[in-house]
């Protein structure tokens, strides 16, 4: 059975006002689940083939929670750098079609915009708007399995988390890689980097470059 007889299309699930929010208006404060707006469109030829200028880390990186000035988002991790020439997704494990999409090939694919807080319990909250590929899309694409209950997550750094393949996380996570309207710094996970609304920011996977469903 392939994901999209599981659940309704994801184009119907995110473009009605609510489907991350409840609403339209702004997000509650304080709220690690609401969005600020969320749909789903279609990138034209001319925006999907737009050349990008790749992001390069800063001169000065900013240490571990301290906050990065040209975003106001605080950093975690190890950042590093990845070259989206030859940067592939590679998607494997319980799919029909094992997938290797380049960076251009993503964009090009149907497109989500939300702004759920970033919210690392105890340490930060962060208010930004991502837009990126629905997660549901790339199972759709791959054609993953029936017996699918998760995905594991692989970035370029070497990280690795796995993420269950609940209803709600079908219908809200997706693969950001635009930050406020602008390509996904390399601080922030460049070339792309998972968006979980309702999860803490540990879970939001940075430089994405494997799922493997499982």
């Amino acid at each position: 059975m392939r994901w999209k007889m599981l659940l309704p299309v994801l184009g119907l699930a995110l473009a009605a006002c609510g489907s991350l929010d409840g609403a339209s208006g702004p997000a509650p404060a304080g709220s690690t689940t609401a969005a600020a707006s969320s749909w789903v469109s279609r990138p034209t030829a001319a925006d999907c083939a737009a050349p990008i200028t790749p992001p390069t880390l800063p001169a000065v990186v900013p240490g571990y929670l301290e906050v990065d000035p040209s975003t106001g988002l605080h950093v975690t991790g190890t950042p590093v750098e990845v070259d989206p020439a030859t940067w592939r997704l590679e998607v494997t494990g319980l799919v029909e079609r094992p997938l290797s999409i380049t960076y251009d090939e993503l964009r090009c694919l149907p497109k989500v915009q939300a702004a759920p807080v970033l919210d690392c319990p105890g340490y930060f909250q962060d208010e930004a708007t991502w837009a990126g590929v629905p997660l549901q899309e790339i199972l759709d694409q791959a054609g993953a399995l029936e017996g699918a209950t998760e995905v594991r997550l692989v970035a370029a750094d070497g990280y690795t988390f796995e993420v269950g393949l609940t209803p709600d996380t079908l219908q809200t996570a997706f693969l950001a890689y635009e930050l406020n309207g602008n390509t996904l710094p390399a601080l922030h996970g460049f070339p792309v980097r998972f968006v979980w609304p309702g999860h803490e920011g540990w879970h939001w996977v940075k430089w994405l470059v494997g799922i493997e469903v499982l």
